[in-house]
């Protein structure tokens, strides 16, 4: 239709004499069909189910246009083409910050741009990728300063190991870690990198076993990655703690062989606050098969919201959005389930907390609580 508007003005005219009527339309890009991003898309129909139960935007329907990414950064562009081309006066998504980066210059381009919001893109660079580009979640830079401030201040360990991922991601965390960690006086025996789902880590676990003198390990990267480590450890009979950040997230299942490894998460289903409990309550109930809500799933219901609030008090127009979302900063925050979102000129949200969970009995809990 927005091709149409361009080719025929007058069409325009025809458009905004019903417009009040017509359903608004948000786009959701993300990976579906993964684990970690199927629940996005549900978090995501459950707030524009409640906004539609509640008279949705004076007296304007929401409706989703969904379309499936699979994680991958050439059908993130197709995706991001489409949604541009079409009604959506919105986007949230992408999943990954690999996906969101590479869909963002279309997002960010031509006459009509149109705001992006990840629910999960912690990538420094999506700082940097458009005006219309915002996400909802920390950084891995934040991710990596709360590992390091929690092995300092709270384990109170003092020498280490860092394994890191040689991607983007695995970088990003081992960047700020190191930094903070040093920062605060600690010791880092080994920083090394390591490359696919299984790495051969042997000669790092040797190394450490003879020296005997690490207090911990961080596995900057993804659960796969921290389960070889951990099975290496275990076979070694280093008994020490393995901290990694979100990439870790479903670490818990792995049962026994998890047991008490530290995780930085942006969002727990088990965050003690009316908003929260509220939340999962209402999501077991509409998904009893489903298991509780992750990160992307909350970020986006709250990104849902968010915009129906800003879509209320500003318009529906695609530049109106960007305005109304650029409103709500550290004077005037949104307080969603995942806490308050506060975004800076850069459509980061640099206030928002990191929590810190430990694997006990095959369930990450907040240490302290278990």
């Amino acid at each position: 239709m927005r091709l149409l508007e361009r080719l025929l003005p007058g069409a325009a005219l025809v458009l905004a004499a019903c417009s009040s009527s017509e359903p608004i339309q948000i786009g959701i890009a993300g990976a579906f069909t993964d684990p970690i991003g199927k629940p996005m898309v549900l978090g995501a129909r459950l707030a524009v189910d409640e906004i539609n139960a509640n008279g949705g935007i004076d007296g304007r329907r929401l409706t989703l246009i969904e379309e499936n990414d699979y994680g991958d950064a050439d059908s993130a562009v197709v995706v991001a083409a489409r949604l541009y081309e079409s009604d959506a006066v919105a986007v949230i998504g992408h999943l990954y910050s690999g996906t969101t980066l590479a869909a963002a210059p279309v997002y960010n381009g031509g006459e009509d741009p149109i705001v992006a919001i990840s629910p999960s893109s912690s990538s420094p660079e999506v700082s940097d990728a458009g005006r219309y580009t915002f996400r909802v979640c920390p950084s891995d830079f934040a991710h990596g300063a709360a590992l390091a401030r929690w092995v300092r201040e709270r384990l109170g360990l003092a020498r280490g190991t860092v394994l890191y991922l040689n991607d983007q991601y695995g970088r990003g965390v081992r960047e700020r870690f190191v930094a903070e960690f040093t920062r605060r006086g600690g010791e880092l025996l080994a920083v090394a990198p390591y490359l696919g789902e299984t790495p051969d880590v042997a000669a790092y676990m040797a190394r450490m076993a003879q020296d005997g003198r690490s207090q911990f390990v961080v596995v900057a990267g993804n659960r796969s990655e921290a389960e070889e480590v951990l099975r290496q450890m275990r076979a070694r009979n280093l008994d020490i703690p393995l901290l990694g950040a979100d990439g870790l997230e479903g670490i818990e299942e792995a049962g026994e062989l998890a047991e008490g490894v530290y995780e930085t998460l942006a969002y727990l289903p088990i965050i003690n606050t009316p908003a929260n409990q509220r939340f999962v309550e209402v999501y077991r109930a509409r998904y009893p098969a489903e298991p509780l809500p992750n990160q992307p799933a909350a970020a986006s219901y709250d990104a849902i919201q968010l915009l129906a609030r800003v879509i209320g008090s500003h318009g529906a127009g695609r530049e109106a959005i960007r305005d109304g979302l650029m409103t709500v900063n550290a004077a005037a925050p949104f307080e969603g389930v995942t806490g308050r979102i506060a975004f800076d000129s850069l459509g980061d949200v640099p206030s928002r907390d990191v929590h810190v969970a430990v694997v006990r009995n095959g369930a990450l809990r907040l240490p302290g609580a278990q």
